[in-house]
């Protein structure tokens, strides 16, 4: 059997009702689990980018990109290497902070550049954006004070820009 990793797949599509379903319904007709899924418009109101992370073999991702291209709405899709793209995500948390701890849990939001958005009695809840690594990372450190809710956007991502350095051709002047 071959060996299932996690694919990203930017699609741009035209910014109609319906489209979204229409694209995940193929994944969910072929029983592929979608790990994380993001819409929104482009800088044009006319597209949107629909931001779709899928673990599952190489060969069926192919045939399942041959058929959204066959959806009228979508204009163009790009598999991202994870190594080279950019990619972040939203996470909200709210947390158990008694008086007793709710200086090591600012202290952890701190560490991990977050921001505390809404703070109660003996909770509060954090907002932090990053890589799902650091996310991941973040939630696990909270673990321990008593997480209450969370919830994550799904994963954005964009290409990387190419860092080559262009020179120009050496001209000799005579």
């Amino acid at each position: 059997m071959a060996e299932r990793k996690l694919h990203i797949l930017s699609v741009l599509v035209q910014n109609r009702a319906g489209v979204l379903a229409r694209v995940s319904g193929l994944f969910a007709r072929r029983a592929y689990n979608i790990e994380s899924l993001a819409v929104a418009p482009t800088d044009d109101p006319a597209l949107s980018r629909i931001t779709i992370v899928v673990a599952v073999e190489s060969t069926p991702l192919e045939q399942i990109t041959k058929q959204l291209f066959k959806l009228v709405d979508v204009l163009k899709i790009t598999e991202l290497d994870p190594a080279e793209a950019v990619e972040r995500e939203l996470l909200l948390v709210s947390v158990r902070a008694t008086p007793e701890t709710r200086g090591h849990v600012t202290e952890v939001v701190s560490i991990f550049e977050g921001t505390i958005v809404d703070v109660g009695h003996d909770s509060l809840t954090a907002s932090l954006a990053g890589r799902p690594a650091k996310l991941d990372d973040f939630a696990e450190l909270l673990r321990p004070f008593g997480i209450l809710e969370l919830q994550r956007s799904g994963r954005v991502a964009l290409p990387r820009h190419d860092r080559t350095a262009r020179t120009a051709p050496i001209r000799k002047v005579s």
